[in-house]
C-alpha cells in the first residue's frame, strides 16, 4: 500500500514540475503582447482568485467537525497567514518581476535554469542564520556556478559580457531564496494554501500598482495575451501549488524537492518544442552541469537522512 501511495505522490509532483516548466513558455509568449508588470500583476491575482474557492470549500467542510475553540484557533491562524503572506508577497513580487523582465533579453530555457540557482543560495544564506551546511552541498554550489558560467558566457568571454537577462534571472533566484527561507519559517504556524493566497494577492496588487506607474496597459493587449496569462495564472499559480501540497503528503521531502527540480528540464524541452528555441553545445553543457548539481544536492540530503 505504501508503495502505491509513494507512486501517487511521484506522479502528482511530476505534473507540478511539468506545469511550472511549461509556464516559462507561457511567460515568454505573453511578453509579445503585454509588458512585464502587466503580465505578472494579472497572472498573480488570477492565481489568488483560483485558490479562494478551494479555501472556502475546505473551511466549510472542516468547520462541521470543529468545536468553538478550534474555530477560534483557525481564525487566529488565518490572521497569521494574511500577515505572513504580505511579507512573502513582497519577496514573490520582486522575484517574479525580475524573472519576467529577463524575458526581454534571454530565452525561457536559460531563465529557468538560472532561476534554479535558488537551490544553492539557500544553504549559503543559511550560514548567516547558523544553519550547518555539509561539505557535499558546497560541491553542488560550485558545480552550479560552473554550470551558470557555461550557460551564460560565450567561450573566452568574461563577466563583462553577461547578458542582462542572465543578471535579472540571477537576482530573481536570490529573491526566491529568501522567499523559500521565509516559507520555512512561517508555514508551521498557518494554513499553507491561505498563506499562498495571501502572498499572491500581495504580489499581484504591488505589480498592478507598478503597472500603472511605469506602463500603459491596454485591455485589447491583455485580451491578446489571455491564453498565456490564463495558463500561467490558473495552472502555475493556482493548480500547481495545490498539486504540490497534495503530492508532498505522499512523498518524502527530499524526493519531492528532486522531482520539482524537473521544472527546469521541462522548461527547456517545452521551449525547444513550442518556441523552437535552440541551445548551443556550451549552453547544453551548462544546463547538464547545473541539473547534475541540483540532483546531487538533493540526493546528498537523502543519503544523510537514511544514514541517520
Amino acid at each position: 500500500m505504501q508503495q502505491k501511495t509513494q507512486l501517487k505522490g511521484v506522479i502528482i509532483l511530476l505534473m507540478t514540475a511539468f506545469i511550472w516548466g511549461t509556464s516559462f513558455v507561457a511567460q515568454s509568449v505573453g511578453m509579445e503582447d503585454v509588458d512585464a508588470f502587466t503580465f505578472q500583476g494579472v497572472r498573480t491575482l488570477l492565481g489568488a482568485f483560483v485558490l479562494l474557492p478551494f479555501i472556502f470549500v475546505k473551511d466549510k467542510m472542516t468547520a462541521k467537525e470543529m468545536n468553538e475553540q478550534q474555530l477560534a484557533e483557525r481564525k487566529v491562524q488565518t490572521k497569521k497567514a494574511i500577515r505572513y503572506g504580505i511579507i512573502l508577497g513582497i519577496f514573490l513580487c520582486a522575484a517574479t518581476n525580475f524573472q519576467q523582465f529577463a524575458f526581454y533579453y534571454s530565452t525561457a530555457g536559460k531563465i529557468a535554469f538560472i532561476t534554479a540557482m535558488y537551490m544553492f543560495f539557500v544553504p549559503i544564506v543559511g550560514l548567516f542564520i547558523h544553519k550547518k551546511v555539509p561539505a557535499l552541498t558546497w560541491v553542488c554550489v560550485l558545480m552550479g556556478f560552473i554550470g551558470l558560467y557555461f550557460l551564460s558566457f560565450e567561450s573566452g568571454s568574461g563577466f563583462g559580457d553577461l547578458n542582462k537577462g542572465d543578471i535579472l534571472s540571477f537576482i530573481c533566484a536570490l529573491f526566491f531564496c529568501f522567499q523559500i527561507l521565509l516559507i520555512e519559517k512561517f508555514s508551521p504556524y498557518c494554513d499553507g494554501v491561505k498563506l499562498s493566497c495571501a502572498q499572491f494577492f500581495t504580489a499581484g496588487i504591488i505589480s498592478l500598482i507598478l503597472m500603472f506607474i511605469f506602463e500603459k496597459p491596454e485591455w485589447r493587449l491583455i485580451k491578446a495575451a489571455a491564453v498565456p496569462i490564463l495558463y500561467s495564472g490558473i495552472m502555475s499559480c493556482g493548480v500547481a501549488y495545490t498539486l504540490q501540497i497534495i503530492g508532498q503528503k505522499y512523498c518524502e521531502a527530499t524526493i519531492a524537492s528532486l522531482l520539482m527540480c524537473m521544472e527546469s528540464v521541462f522548461a527547456v524541452l517545452s521551449a525547444a518544442i513550442i518556441l523552437h528555441e535552440t541551445l548551443t553545445g556550451r549552453e547544453i553543457i551548462g544546463c547538464v552541469v547545473m541539473f547534475a548539481a541540483i540532483i546531487l544536492s538533493q540526493l546528498s540530503d537523502l543519503l544523510k537522512n537514511r544514514g541517520k
